[in-house]
């Protein structure tokens, strides 16, 4: 990623990478973003000109910091989490002012087990693809606190996560993210915004928490999870391990469907119906002694 050093000097992210006498790290999934237009519209994205300096902001993955530059005036004080360890003198150097005025925190560490604002916050970052399904549970994990989450991802990704019931890209991802956020698609990045280039298409999502999040309990995720545990099966057999036949036409009923139709068929919202009656459930009693819907 890009830095003020980078923008100052006028020189690309190679240049950056020779200098440093580093090369990006394939382990690490890292692709660096070097186009400070798309990056100036993610940190606006993440945080509008109403709310600058408003809220506390994480960066995951602050790479060479083409992001962080971005955030860095807009966030009431920012968190920029890189695990590669290399990196780090590169961005105490490039950001040493920002530090030293107390505007960022650098911390080396992993974006998956560093811990989270217990105060309303936001998320940005360029989230690896290897570990793109972590990042977003630990996102919806947080979602209490969570105002917004800002996430370049690769293309499929941002067409499940935005994909709408029916859709050939929805699936268990789609319903828990959307369950707790409003998710929308900002733009595509092509390959070339990147150093070095990935062979697929990128997109910037949104991530705005709902005012009428969906509680992700237990019974939730399992009735998600076996809904779509195997694609183009019936409810009828994809939900046939959670209980007995008679149950599992109610929590049909309560999605306001039947039996016959399949997981893909059901949004968000229909799935926690079918839940709230799963949770209502007593196991100790059998199926026969239920009482009538």
């Amino acid at each position: 990623m890009t830095s003020p050093l980078v923008v100052s000097a006028g020189v690309n992210i190679r240049e950056v990478l020779r200098r440093s006498g580093l090369a990006p790290k394939k382990s690490f999934g890292q692709n660096f973003l070097d186009a400070p237009a798309i990056c100036e519209a993610i940190a606006r994205a993440c945080v509008p000109d109403a709310e600058v300096e408003k809220y506390p902001v994480v960066e995951w993955g602050a790479g060479l910091g083409s992001l962080t530059e971005s955030l860095i005036p807009r966030a009431k004080n920012l968190i920029a989490v890189e695990r590669d360890r290399d990196l780090m003198p590169v961005l105490e150097e490039l950001f040493k002012d920002s530090v030293a005025a107390g505007r960022l925190t650098l911390v080396e560490g992993d974006a998956q087990a560093f811990p989270l604002p217990g105060e309303p916050f936001i998320l940005a970052g360029n989230l690896p693809y290897q570990i793109t399904g972590q990042l977003l549970r630990r996102a919806t994990e947080h979602r209490h606190h969570l105002v917004r989450a800002v996430f370049m991802l690769q293309l499929e990704v941002a067409d499940r996560l935005c994909a709408k019931a029916d859709d050939d890209a929805y699936g268990a991802l789609s319903v828990f993210a959307q369950a707790a956020f409003t998710v929308k698609r900002l733009r595509k990045v092509p390959p070339g915004a990147f150093v070095p280039a990935p062979r697929v298409h990128s997109a910037v999502v949104t991530l705005e928490k709902r005012s009428d999040a969906i509680d992700e309990t237990e019974a939730f995720r399992k009735v998600v999870s076996a809904g779509f545990g195997a694609r183009r099966k019936t409810l009828r057999n994809a939900w046939a391990a959670l209980g007995p036949r008679e149950l599992l036409e109610r929590m049909a009923a309560a999605a306001g469907t039947t039996l016959d139709a399949r997981g893909e068929t059901l949004t968000p919202e229909s799935f926690a119906r079918a839940s709230y009656i799963l949770a209502a459930q007593v196991p100790a009693r059998d199926s026969t002694d239920a009482d009538p819907v």
